[in-house]
Formats: structure tokens, C-alpha cells, sequence
């Protein structure tokens, strides 16, 4: 390298010269000239600071830089609450209900259902605990909800007489509820995710009310007890759910908006009643 022995050294990189000299003269034993020309020729190429005592042998590191470890998380002051499974919380309220009165009072405590925010109360049930017959409805509509009995008003009026041509009513062998205890806003039809949250209530009731067959009426009672929909096609015809007979039967609101209905009704009613007395 010609040359590189006469040029002068910056002042501010003295320091840095004589002390990595006098290191590079010790180590490699090289003589002070020869030294002295490797560093003019570093700070040539821009090595103007030094940023250790020591050189690092580079081909001696591992191929790879260790990770650097993960600051460890703060914790939270506060826990996050945990997660609820309303259909958990609902079997378990269920089970542990032993009688009708328990389960009307476990439903009351259930607060995880949003239809209960804006329903003016619970309607559980009406009519005779053990009756053979146990009718169930869909949802509460605007009577029930201010009466807190399930089939009143225009629909429940048609139902009762329904009953009596068969020889039923509420005070001696008929037990009524509903797949949900409150009235959907504006009436809407309930959603599945409630019809399943509720559920277990309704399966319960059955078990504690002990009737011999069940009726379910209009399509979102067949959705919830049977899983199936198309009340048209199923009514009528027998099935089987929750260890009983299961009849599906148009709902007295439906029969209210198409009355020319009335007529596959009745031939439903006649086919219960035979049942009940052993003909069917």
C-alpha cells in the first residue's frame, strides 16, 4: 500500500490509533510501522471508532444469534371473568329443580336469556299439574305477557273451546306451557339460540308434570321438541320425543288468520281423543 504511511491521522482519531496500536503490536506481534499501516488503512475505509477493549473473532460466533427472551406479560390487576355458558347454567338450574314450583322459581333466577330484559314477567304455565294432556306453545304473545298465562286472550278463547269438544279444559285434565317463559319483542318468532338456551326449562317441565302425551303446537314448538318443521305436513301424525307420544297440531293463532284450517284441526282433536281413550 503506497503511501498509506505518510498520511497524516485525523486529531480526533489519535486516541483510537494509539490504542488499538499498541493492542495490534502485542497480539500479532507485528512491528510498530506495520501495525500503524493496517489502522491508517481501516480508518481509509471509514473504521474511525472503536467500540470494544477486545477484537472479536466473528467465524468463532454461532451460525445463529440466540433469541432474545420474551419480556414476561404484566399481569392484569383485574382477572377477566369467565366466560358463562348459559345453556350449562340452565341444565344445571334445571336438574336441580324437584318440583314444579322450584323449576317456576329457577326460571325466574335465570338471567342470561336477553328476552327476560324486556318481558313484563315469566309466563311458566296454567291449567292442572299431572293432567294427562300437556299442550305446548311457542312463545308468550302481548296478553300473556301482561297476564302471566300462556294461551289467553283471542288464541287461548279458541283453544278452550277446541278442548271442550273433546271433553278437555285447564281446570281438570289439561296442563299448557310454552317452549319460551317470555314474549319476544314485537312478537318475532324466537331465535334458535334461545329455543336452545331454554330448553332445558322445558324438558324439565315435562318430566316433572308427568302427562301421558304431549301436543305441540305451531312450527317453532315442532322445531324445539321434535327438530323438525312443516307443520302442515306433520300435523296430525304421531311421533315421539322426551319418552312420550307427541301429536302436532295447528296453532289456535293460525287457525285465527286461516280458518278454512279449522276442519284439518278438528280431525287432529278427534285423533287425541282417541288416543286417550285407547283407540289409537
Amino acid at each position: 500500500m503506497v503511501g498509506a504511511t505518510d498520511r497524516p491521522i485525523k486529531a480526533y482519531s489519535l486516541s483510537l490509533v494509539q490504542k488499538v496500536v499498541r493492542l495490534r503490536a502485542m497480539e500479532s506481534a507485528l512491528d510498530y510501522h506495520t501495525a500503524r499501516a493496517l489502522l491508517e488503512w481501516q480508518i481509509e475505509l471509514g473504521a474511525t471508532d472503536a467500540i470494544g477493549d477486545a477484537p472479536v473473532d466473528r467465524y468463532a460466533l454461532p451460525d445463529t444469534a440466540p433469541k432474545a427472551k420474551k419480556p414476561a406479560k404484566a399481569q392484569s390487576a383485574t382477572k377477566k371473568p369467565k366466560q358463562v355458558d348459559p345453556v350449562g347454567v340452565a341444565k344445571s338450574a334445571a336438574q336441580a329443580a324437584g318440583t314444579l314450583d322450584q323449576l317456576q322459581a329457577a326460571m325466574d333466577a335465570f338471567d342470561h336469556c336477553e328476552l327476560k330484559r324486556g318481558a313484563r314477567q315469566l309466563v311458566f304455565a296454567d291449567g292442572t299439574p299431572g293432567a294427562r294432556v300437556m299442550i305446548i306453545g311457542e312463545a308468550p304473545g302481548r296478553d300473556e305477557d301482561r297476564e302471566g298465562k300462556p294461551f289467553v286472550g283471542r288464541a287461548g278463547q279458541l283453544l278452550d273451546r277446541m278442548l271442550a269438544a273433546i271433553d278437555l279444559n285447564r281446570t281438570e285434565n289439561v296442563y299448557i306451557t310454552n317452549v319460551l317463559p317470555w314474549r319476544p319483542p314485537q312478537n318475532r318468532d324466537p331465535k334458535p339460540e334461545e329455543i336452545g338456551m331454554l330448553k332445558p326449562f322445558l324438558e324439565r317441565h315435562v318430566a316433572l308434570a308427568k302427562p301421558e302425551v304431549l301436543v305441540v303446537m305451531g312450527n317453532i314448538t315442532c322445531q324445539a321438541v321434535l327438530g323438525k318443521r312443516g307443520i302442515t305436513r306433520l300435523r296430525g301424525q304421531w311421533d315421539q320425543a322426551m319418552d312420550l307420544p307427541v301429536i302436532p297440531m295447528f296453532h289456535p293463532a293460525y287457525l285465527l288468520r286461516q280458518p278454512q284450517m279449522k276442519r284439518q284441526a278438528w280431525a287432529d282433536l278427534l285423533e287425541l281423543k282417541a288416543r286417550l281413550e285407547g283407540k289409537a
